[in-house]
């Protein structure tokens, strides 16, 4: 007779503070069979925490495709499986999508319990827009590349979220700036951490406040605001730095559209949102 198949649970784990892990991640973590670790080193400081003696193995970007296959034949035989990431909540930006397709491919049941996810918590006190929200993960490292994904996302009329290293805030912080315009933005740094910080403002004040020699450290979050979008009313600020920008590039020489249409994209508006701006401002005047 075949054994009933066992389970995977996909487990939350904190992202700092100890504290956040939830009751029943910790019970699931006590009595599953096996639990699958990013680092099983950085995973057994915590089990250990908690004195948790369940045993472990290494599940990462390097070995998913083969140890996804053992993990999958051990749920099949009965054995019950929690997948953790080093920290916050498996598959956002962590390795587990391969042992998850395949366990749903072999009729295998899925289980996640939930916690922290560091682009969740940061969305929640950054003050940005909340309502709608677009999560890139890691931006490339290429300065090519990277201006390349931010040219993407410029249109998205949703808070823009990524995972970013400390040593290239500060060059991913100038991209954004110059492909995207100067937008609201935050910087989460070392969340739920003993020095967690949240740095508020727009793209060109983050971007010189991080451009400093000192070496930034710690885990971030970068979130940016979205498009304003044809249907959303701007801002004042946003219309009058329109109107600023327009002007001083004609002074400068360019023609009226062409000035128009830089403006429009440094400050991240749509170009016929930018047009009705414009033409608000002379009739304005006009009156």
């Amino acid at each position: 007779m075949q054994p009933m198949p066992g389970t995977l649970y996909i487990v939350a784990t904190p992202i700092g503070n100890l504290e956040d892990i939830t009751q029943r991640a910790l019970r699931v973590l006590s009595e599953v069979d096996l639990i699958a670790c990013e680092d099983t080193r950085h995973t057994r400081k915590l089990l250990n925490h908690f004195s948790i003696q369940t045993k472990t193995i290494s599940y990462h970007e390097h070995n998913e495709c083969e140890r996804a296959e053992e993990l999958c034949a051990l749920i099949e035989s009965g054995k019950d499986v929690a997948l953790v990431s080093d920290a916050g909540t498996p598959l956002i930006s962590d390795p587990g999508f391969r042992v998850v397709n395949l366990a749903i491919e072999r009729g295998i049941a899925v289980v996640p319990i939930p916690g922290v996810a560091a682009v969740i918590a940061a969305l929640s006190a950054a003050g940005l827009a909340s309502d709608r929200f677009f999560f890139a993960g890691f931006l490339p490292a290429r300065k090519s590349a990277r201006q390349a994904e931010l040219e993407e996302l410029r249109s998205l009329e949703a808070t823009l979220i990524f995972y970013e290293a400390p040593h290239r805030i500060a060059a991913t912080l100038r991209d954004a700036l110059e492909v995207l315009g100067d937008r609201d933005a935050v910087v989460a740094r070392e969340l739920t951490k003993l020095h967690e910080e949240f740095a508020r403002g727009t793209l060109s004040e983050l971007a010189e406040r991080f451009s400093g020699g000192q070496q930034t450290r710690g885990e971030i979050v970068l979130l940016i605001s979205g498009s304003v979008g044809d249907l959303a009313e701007p801002r004042e600020s946003t219309s009058k730095s329109l109107v600023d920008r327009v002007r001083h590039l004609e002074a400068e020489g360019a023609d009226s559209k062409a000035a128009l249409k830089q403006a429009a994209r440094e400050l991240g508006m749509k170009r016929d949102e930018a047009y009705r701006v414009m033409l608000t401002q002379k009739n304005r005047r006009s009156t």
